[in-house]
């Protein structure tokens, strides 16, 4: 069978379903095909969702375990593996077949099977069922996502490992657990562990944290979570792996020495990588680079017809802005085509958002200063901890600080970031402030209800109108 589309969609997760409800939308003949075994995409199956869908039971057992500051009488009793999993899975099986209900749901063809290009125009799909379909396409969107990337350690394929996939549906909390890693899925699984009670150890090799923040949203985050107990060695360079006696043993170099440390579990979390293997991309003439397929701002990969979204091109692995990816890419694919009017239009990141669910909680918006200082800009940044702000004492959650970048001229808000408590619904006050242009003055005059967490923000805010 030759079937031919306006438009198709490889990958039916979040940039792609968007992609797709677009595209239909504009009037093209649009199909998505997916390859997975089941359907929702990266997010919904073993991301965002699941992960903080842990997160969610590791906070109320912290909340059990410091009831006794609030005058409160309680005793943790531990968690329970399976009730945790089996909660997770139901609400990600509802997340799920919503999404299938959303891609069944005859707007465009729903292709169930792998594929590969055989030109740049033409794609074959091996269906789930064991059939070939052979499929034309005018424009594409390649929304594969993402997979676990490995690093070779000497002797840890032999000692076992875990990854976030398997820690996403376990059955069993290890007493201890070593996490490689200092990236946002690294942090948020060492504070669920952390936060049902398991002794968390994190061996990161950069100098940092969260790599490519601010030193001092990288610092304010780490004291949080020492202050949680979990041990953190930085700057380190892992040597080997081995086990003993039911233990896991990470050996690796600190300040110039060898240390090791045990523990029940490893956990390796260094990221994901580009899925591209088998889409036969060079077939079609996409070129690809270290961070996946090279795409233009206005989402177009070479050739110019087919475009990319999401983790396999970056340059933020982030789903909201893999979903602001696709559409975009679906409008400028709807123009090349001749159904809609007007130039390419091109992403504009200067609203990026990121955040890492840990507890303290860490959200940015716009540049960093070090962005800033690359950039050239003549900026100002304020700070304010939630040290001495009254409703985070309240609650009982002082670490932590906000912090305001502002153009020194003008005033206008550059970025922001937050580390401490709801950090990742605090940091959107500041998102619609930047998204209509204001100044620092302007927030710092904007009324704000006492006593709450948001009102943090005037403080900095004040300082760079003053100033």
């Amino acid at each position: 069978m030759n079937d031919a589309y306006d438009f198709m969609v490889i990958g039916g997760g979040s940039a792609g379903y968007a992609s797709a409800t677009t595209a239909a939308r504009l009037g093209l003949k649009t199909a998505v095909i997916e390859s997975g075994d089941e359907v929702g995409g990266l997010c919904i199956l073993r991301g965002c969702m699941p992960s903080k869908t842990l997160l969610e039971s590791a906070h109320r057992a912290e909340a059990i375990r410091g009831a006794g500051e609030f005058g409160l009488r309680a005793e943790y009793l531990g968690a329970d593996a399976g009730a945790i999993r089996a909660r997770k899975r139901r609400l990600i099986g509802e997340f799920a077949d919503y999404r299938r209900e959303q891609l069944e749901d005859g707007r465009f063809d729903f292709i169930r099977g792998r594929a590969e290009f055989v030109d740049a125009q033409h794609v074959e799909v091996r269906l789930r069922d064991g059939g070939l379909r052979r499929l034309h396409g005018r424009a594409f969107l390649i929304a594969t996502g993402s997979v676990i990337q490995r690093v070779a350690i000497p002797g840890l394929a032999e000692t076992g490992y875990v990854t976030s996939d398997e820690v996403l549906d376990a059955d069993r909390i290890p007493a201890s657990v070593i996490v490689l890693g200092g990236g946002a899925i690294a942090l948020e699984l060492a504070s669920f562990y952390a936060g049902v009670g398991s002794k968390v150890t994190i061996v990161q090799r950069g100098r940092q944290l969260l790599t490519g923040t601010d030193d001092d949203v990288a610092e304010a985050v780490t004291a949080g979570l020492e202050h949680r107990g979990i041990e953190i060695f930085r700057d380190t360079e892992l040597l080997r792996a081995t086990s003993a006696d039911g233990r896991k043993r990470i050996e690796f170099k600190y300040g110039g020495q060898e240390r090791a440390v045990e523990a029940e579990e490893i956990l390796c979390a260094f990221g994901r990588k580009p899925n591209l293997t088998s889409l036969a991309l060079d077939r079609a003439g996409v070129a690809t680079g270290k961070s996946g397929i090279v795409v233009n701002p206005s989402q177009q990969a070479q050739p110019g017809h087919i475009f990319a979204a999401g983790d396999v091109c970056g340059p933020h692995e982030i789903v909201h802005i893999a979903v602001q990816q696709g559409e975009l890419a679906a409008r400028n694919a709807a123009r090349i085509l001749g159904k809609l009017a007007g130039p390419l239009e091109k992403m504009d990141y200067a609203l990026k958002l990121f955040a890492v669910f840990t507890q303290p909680e860490v959200a940015v918006v716009g540049m960093t200063e070090r962005e800033a200082a690359l950039l050239r800009y003549d900026f100002l940044a304020a700070r304010y901890a939630f040290a001495d702000h009254g409703k985070a004492l309240v609650r009982g959650q002082p670490h932590g600080f906000v912090k305001l970048i502002a153009s020194r001229d003008t005033r206008r808000i550059l970025g922001a970031a937050c580390v401490g408590p709801e950090a990742s619904e605090l940091i959107h006050e500041i998102v619609v402030a930047m998204s209509f242009g204001a100044t620092a003055g302007a927030l710092s005059r904007i009324p704000h209800y006492h006593p709450t967490l948001s009102e943090i923000w005037t403080y900095p805010a004040e300082e760079l109108a003053a100033d």
